[in-house]
This record gives structure tokens, sequence and C-alpha cells, in this order.
């Protein structure tokens, strides 16, 4: 072929270090809005992004240019810093060094909007670490659990 064609549709999930509650709701929406930007940063399209006070939610296109496992540190790195530098309040501030990344069809990607954009629904039935499983385990993810969790 001449040309590359690609749909790069990826579901980010990745939570504070340790569960913290630091995404309270007067500072999640600056967080998502920034997380936006940086997907942009990144040469990517940000489709949502929604999550709790521990951890958030990307649906997003990314570029076939770039890394996975760089733009993820460019955009936790940038957000961790940006956090820190608007809000001094919370200089203990921390993503956590892993990360979820899961290849979303063109197909699902209305579904997944819809689990994206309902977190607060769904987490008053599921916990993050019960939701996170399910995903690894619905996206057939090997893993050990004595190591998931930082």
């Amino acid at each position: 072929m001449s040309q590359t064609h690609c749909n790069l549709i990826y579901h980010l999930v990745f939570s504070t270090k340790g569960r913290q509650r630091f995404l309270t709701p007067d500072v999640r929406p600056e967080v998502h809005r920034y997380l936006a930007g940086a997907v942009q940063g990144v040469d990517g399209i940000p489709l949502i992004i929604n999550g709790t006070e521990d951890h958030v939610h990307l649906l997003v296109k990314l570029s076939q240019n770039h890394a996975l496992k760089n733009v993820l540190s460019e955009i936790k790195s940038n957000s961790s810093g940006w956090i820190h530098r608007q809000h001094p309040s919370l200089s203990d501030f921390v993503w956590q060094s892993g990360y979820g990344a899961f290849t979303v069809s063109a197909s699902q990607k209305e579904r997944v909007y819809r689990y994206v954009e309902n977190q607060e629904t769904h987490h008053a039935e599921y916990a993050f670490q019960a939701e996170y499983l399910g995903l690894l385990k619905a996206h057939e993810v090997e893993y050990d659990e004595r190591y998931i969790w930082d």
C-alpha cells in the first residue's frame, strides 16, 4: 500500500498512587480538561475523559507516530506537574506508575464512550480495583495480582 491508514482507539485507565482520593469534584473537571489538552499535545483526539476521585478513564484516538508507553508517560508526567502548579494543596499528588490500555474497535466505540461517561454511577456499585480486574479479564490480559497495585 502506498498510504498508511489507522484508526487507533484506546480506552486508557490509570489511578492515583495508592488510590488516594485527590480528584475531588471541584478539581476533577479541570484535570479532565488538562488531560484532553495533553492528549491533543501528542497528536491524539480525546473522545471522552471521565473518572472518580481516585482514577481516570480516557477514550482516545492516538497517532501511529508515537509509542503508547511514551504517550502515557508524557500525559501523566505533564498532568501531574500541572496539578502541582495549579493546586498547591495537592503537593502529594502522584499518578500510579502503571496504566491499563485497551484497544477499542470502531463498532464498540459508542459502548465504551457510554461506559466512561457513566463512571460516577458505575462506581456507586463497584470499587476501582474490581472494575480494573474486570477490564483485565474482559480483555484477556494476563496479570499477577501481587504486582497490580502500587
